[in-house]
């Protein structure tokens, strides 16, 4: 099924939030409709995403907030070229699973100014039709984690951490933002973000 333009749409929140599995549910849920879709996520398995992974692992000793924001800067600028804008301009549904928000977020829990990055990833990274922000109870988020990732938690995926980082994702505002509660049961979390898909792709349904 055609659309008449490229849609982006980004799934935003801390880890263990739910935004991983409601993306590949909708985006299964959209193909099986015949539409166009490109899942993306963020880190990227680029250059820049690969050291990131790294810093996930090792832990951020001897690196910098700056030097964190710089690589992931860098590896947006190659997933925006690469992936998001050819897949717009070919009239295709963007599903990204973190975007600049997170950058903001995450580098703002840390000291950074969550406003200027934004600003700055806008000066080259589409903007989304809707940035769809997932809030869940940080404890549950990371008994979530425990339970779905055998290494556990990673270096960005501490409690203190993670509230800071809630309390970034609080603050932003902006008629794009839909809030989404994923401390729900999952199947009322779907059927919340496919009531937001239907505004446009009407035929999208609960079934």
């Amino acid at each position: 099924m055609s659309v008449e333009r490229g849609y982006l749409f980004a799934f935003e929140g801390i880890d263990g939030a739910g935004k991983s599995s409601c993306l590949k549910t909708l985006g299964d849920r959209l193909t099986s409709l015949r539409y166009p879709v490109v899942l993306l996520r963020e880190p990227t398995n680029g250059i820049y995403g690969k050291k990131i992974r790294e810093i996930l692992v090792q832990g951020r000793e001897g690196i910098s907030p700056e030097e964190e924001l710089s690589l992931f800067i860098n590896d947006r600028k190659e997933n925006v070229e690469r992936n998001i804008s050819p897949a717009l301009k070919d009239n295709k549904i963007v599903l990204i699973d973190r975007y600049y928000y997170s950058t903001a977020a995450y580098q703002g829990a840390l000291g950074l100014d969550p406003k200027k990055i934004c600003l700055d990833n806008e000066k080259f990274a589409p903007r989304p039709d809707r940035v769809f922000l997932f809030k869940a109870p940080v404890t549950l988020c990371l008994e979530r984690i425990g339970k779905n990732r055998s290494e556990g938690a990673d270096a960005f995926e501490k409690q203190d951490y993670l509230s800071k980082v809630q309390s970034v994702f609080d603050q932003f505002t902006g008629d794009h933002f839909r809030r989404i509660d994923s401390s729900l049961p999952f199947e009322e979390v779907i059927a919340k973000l496919i009531e937001e898909l239907k505004e446009f792709f009407p035929n999208l349904n609960g079934s």
